[in-house]
């Protein structure tokens, strides 16, 4: 489950830059972010496996080391929830006369949570199928299941690697994720990923970047990180 508020008067924020902040005592297996607007104004929010929202965004705004620096005088103007579906598509995306698309079809990226580019290929998907059944005058589920071929055509190799990357960012300890963070910044893997264009389709971007050497080295820091996550 995840919570946004929009805030005002927040201070020591950069107008180009969202900041992520991760710990299982203020987002328990996801991420808290903070995203600057015009002025002092801010979206401020968080997703969690587990714990109340609500109450992880408040300790978050008054006790995160950093964010509450940032944080603890701010006003919130609006609070908005919002269930994150991070487990892949669902098992069956439609039925007779209906195509499931965007959240509710679970086209979402179990790294980020973010749900535009999956959800409007799916949405092509749909209205491509959509526009060959009423020429056909067939709503019938047997021939709306081309819809879900074709979406796991698109999104299934990323979806499935990026599923074993949530499950061993999930089963590693506050200590050991920022281990990792900080050998990926000795590595200077922040800097080789600014070149990788397409972040949402995360699987193919990976092979992509693999011929760099130091890609390499920190996916096979990943693989043996997720090994002793799942032995």
């Amino acid at each position: 489950n995840a919570v946004q508020v929009e805030v005002e008067n927040v201070k020591d924020t950069e107008p180009d830059m969202v900041e992520v902040f991760l710990g299982k005592d203020y987002a328990p297996g996801f991420y808290a972010w903070l995203v600057p607007k015009d002025d002092d104004k801010a979206k401020v929010g968080l997703a969690a496996k587990t714990g109340n929202p609500k109450e992880l965004l408040q300790r978050l705004m008054l006790k995160h080391p950093v964010a509450s620096k940032k944080l603890r005088k701010a006003k919130i103007l609006q609070t908005a929830f919002h269930p994150i579906p991070l487990g892949g598509q669902i098992p069956k995306t439609y039925s007779n006369g209906l195509l499931a698309v965007g959240d509710v079809a679970s086209h979402v990226k179990p790294t980020t949570g973010g749900g535009v580019i999956f959800g409007m290929n799916c949405a092509r998907v749909a209205a491509e199928i959509a526009y060959e059944a009423l020429r056909r005058g067939d709503f019938s589920s047997e021939f709306l299941r081309a819809y879900q071929k074709q979406c796991e055509k698109i999104l299934g190799f990323d979806v499935n690697v990026m599923l074993r990357m949530r499950k061993t960012l999930n089963a590693m300890s506050d200590e050991k994720l920022d281990g990792a963070i900080d050998f990926c910044i000795k590595l200077g893997l922040d800097k080789a990923l600014q070149n990788v264009k397409d972040i949402d389709f995360q699987g193919q971007a990976l092979l992509k970047v693999l011929r760099n050497p130091k890609m390499l080295t920190a996916l096979i820091y990943f693989f043996l990180l997720y090994l002793s996550a799942n032995p």
